[in-house]
């Protein structure tokens, strides 16, 4: 799988209904998983919350998106990140970008073993831009 970058859309309790109407307006095939069904939150007001969605258009468009975590603040107009992603053959690349990214910037969760298995980590750069690091199947 070749690296990705794409949008990563937050919301506080609609991402299940923003992601429906924007698969309704772009097509495609919508995945959704809630934090209780990964396990994800002790918070039981989360368990329905979607903690990711991606939509696939025919196109080759990808939208990301989650509701925020109840314990994180929510901003609208400041509910977006950039996701890069990749299989095990681009460890070593997007570990090198996550390396690039740390430099002057803030981690806000380290790239270790998530509750679905990638190596996951989250870092807000030296600009304020947030950035999702996801490596599929890949070991921290």
């Amino acid at each position: 799988m070749p690296t990705r970058l794409n949008p990563y859309l937050g919301f506080r309790d609609d991402a299940r209904q923003a992601m429906e109407f924007y698969r309704s307006v772009f097509g495609g095939e919508l995945t959704l998983s809630t934090f209780g069904e990964l396990q994800a939150s002790d918070d039981p007001a989360e368990r329905d919350k979607i903690m990711h969605a991606q939509l696939e258009t025919p196109g080759g468009l990808v939208l990301m998106a989650a509701d925020t975590p109840n314990r994180m603040p929510y901003t609208p107009g400041d509910n977006f990140s950039v996701s890069l992603s990749g299989g095990p053959d681009s460890d070593a690349e997007l570990r090198g970008y996550w390396a690039g990214l740390v430099e002057g910037g803030t981690v806000v969760e380290d790239l270790a073993v998530a509750p679905w298995g990638d190596a996951f980590g989250m870092v807000k750069d030296r600009f304020g831009t947030l950035w999702l690091v996801n490596i599929a199947g890949a070991a921290a």
